[in-house]
């Protein structure tokens, strides 16, 4: 047993040390640094939203123990992710795992850099979820959650595996009480829209909806409790350009049912502007459909 342990102590020791190596600190607001990833090798940096009190003077401080300045690229409070550029020659780049193949009680390590040392903790992966509704009016797709101990600082940092392979990026601010990490399939999408675009891009449907209860039959004949009561319809919108009017009530997106306002965000990203979707939708108590083409939010 003392050589197991001895063993396993030896190899997370070396999965920290590996990991280390794209662990960056981020100085952005008047307490304690936070930290960041070192996402690509030409410089891009990714940390969280919440940690940047400031958008100028950031620094970041590389695991040499080196500080260059950082420019900030833009953000997604949605996400609680913000992206940072800096110049600097020989980064290492994060090596992405698949969260495919991640299981509930797989052990992982937080990261964090607060100081000029790495700093880690261990836990276990104790939820994998998706579409969780968090309180910046969005929603996650994919979510990680664990019982690791989120240590001041730690946000914006690494949850790595045992092989040194980045699961996401830690935040405590998405969910109270809660250690979760964005995904590293949610980080690539945002991190290659502000690259490109320098914002987040959303879907619009011009439309003002509530959640409302369908009634009992009809609810068992559709298979859904409740939809969207469509409250106003924007002139020339897409909504409007696809037919909906004043009092409909959508049920569906593409097959995914739509149920409450954070649903919809979610069936509305930056993937299907500029495309047709089938929406379903009930009108005097028959449902129907409509394609209607995503418009960007302004």
């Amino acid at each position: 047993m003392g050589e197991l342990l001895s063993d396993l102590s030896e190899s997370l020791a070396a999965t920290v040390e590996a990991a280390g190596n794209v662990v960056v600190q981020v100085d952005a607001r008047k307490r304690l640094p936070a930290s960041g990833i070192l996402w690509s090798a030409d410089g891009v940096v990714v940390t969280a939203h919440h940690v940047l009190e400031r958008e100028e003077n950031i620094k970041v401080g590389l695991p040499d123990g080196d500080d260059v300045p950082a420019t900030l690229v833009g953000r997604d409070p949605s996400t609680d992710l913000a992206v940072l550029r800096i110049d600097s020659p020989g980064l290492k780049e994060a090596v992405r795992a698949d969260t495919k193949s991640l299981r509930v009680g797989h052990l992982v390590l937080a990261l964090g850099r607060p100081t000029g040392d790495i700093r880690a903790t261990l836990g276990v992966a104790s939820a994998l979820g998706g579409g969780r509704d968090i309180s910046s009016a969005g929603r996650l797709d994919f979510y990680v959650q664990t019982d690791v101990v989120m240590y001041p600082g730690f946000s914006g940092g690494p949850l790595v595996d045992v092989e040194s392979r980045v699961l996401g990026l830690n935040t405590s601010a998405l969910a109270r009480g809660l250690s979760l990490a964005v995904p590293v399939d949610t980080i690539e999408r945002v991190v290659k829209s502000i690259l490109t675009h320098g914002r987040i891009r959303r879907g619009y449907l011009g439309i003002g909806a509530q959640p409302v209860s369908l009634p009992e039959a009809l609810a068992k004949n559709l298979g859904q409790e409740s939809g969207l009561l469509l409250v106003s319809v924007e002139e020339g919108s897409p909504a409007d350009q696809g037919g909906l009017a004043l009092g409909d009530t959508i049920l569906a997106i593409d097959g995914q049912p739509v149920r409450q306002i954070d649903e919809l965000r979610g069936l509305l990203g930056d993937e299907r502007i500029g495309t047709r979707v089938k929406l379903r939708y009930l009108r005097g108590g028959r449902a129907q459909e409509t394609e209607v083409t995503v418009g960007e939010r302004s």
